[in-house]
């Protein structure tokens, strides 16, 4: 029996945007189906969090998205659970730098894995449920797509490619399936640190001079998903102003 509550896959889901996404759109009435790799016992948590307001309303899918077997289940499995799917977000990413001269193929098969190809097959697999919905994609892209990132050359390309995908596909799958793109800048420092020096740089090639925060992203993700019915093939950058610099 299909769920009652409109239904949104989320890839890292775990932490990070992808929880604050997961929290915010639960609260907004979804059901949601939290994708993770490595942070299992965070998604775990946020999932008892979520069905202990309302219950059975949140699921935990876990999954290398690099193996394409474990990938390819991740469809099957949502609508095995709630019965349907109006909504995928592409969230899960890899990122890393690959200074030239030192680029391998494994960095180029781990960065194209995650911000590329597996988006890509989520999205042509979740296509005709999304379709029976009427729903759409958003997928979380990154500004440097547009203007590349010193040492990072490989993880840019990724992002470019699926900043393209999201267009192709928002032509091939219009009118029945809506696909927008959000391209976060600074909104969380990374996870690896980042010094102080490095940071003060950053905010300063930030016309807004500060960081965003995680309710910005959900902002915008709640805007192209209930909101933005007559925009398709569109990608907003939530950055602060630091493309105009």
């Amino acid at each position: 029996m299909a769920s009652e509550f409109p239904v949104v896959l989320i890839t890292g889901a775990g932490k990070r945007i992808g929880a604050a996404l997961a929290t915010h759109l639960h609260g907004r009435g979804f059901a949601v189906a939290l994708h993770c790799h490595q942070s299992r016992q965070q998604a775990d948590a946020l999932a008892a969090e979520l069905n202990s307001t309302r219950s059975g309303s949140a699921l935990v899918l876990c999954a290398d998205l690099a193996d394409s077997s474990a990938r390819d289940a991740l469809i099957p499995d949502v609508l095995a659970e709630f019965g349907r799917l109006d909504v995928l977000i592409n969230n899960a990413s890899t990122f890393f730098p690959t200074p030239v001269g030192s680029a391998t193929d494994a960095d180029w098969n781990a960065l194209f894995d995650a911000n590329a190809r597996a988006p890509w097959f989520l999205s042509q697999a979740a296509a005709p449920h999304l379709a029976a919905q009427s729903g759409c994609i958003v997928n979380l892209l990154d500004i440097y797509a547009e203007r590349p990132k010193p040492k990072h050359a490989v993880y840019g390309m990724a992002k470019a490619a699926q900043r393209q995908m999201t267009k192709a596909l928002a032509l091939e799958l219009a009118p029945a399936v809506r696909v927008n793109g959000i391209a976060p800048g600074a909104i969380l420092w990374p996870e690896a640190g980042m010094s102080a020096d490095q940071q003060q740089t950053l905010l300063a090639a930030t016309p807004l001079a500060r960081m965003g925060t995680v309710e910005d992203i959900c902002a915008a993700a709640e805007f192209l998903i209930e909101r933005a019915q007559f925009c398709t093939g569109q990608v907003l950058d939530v950055d602060g102003g630091r493309l105009l610099r």
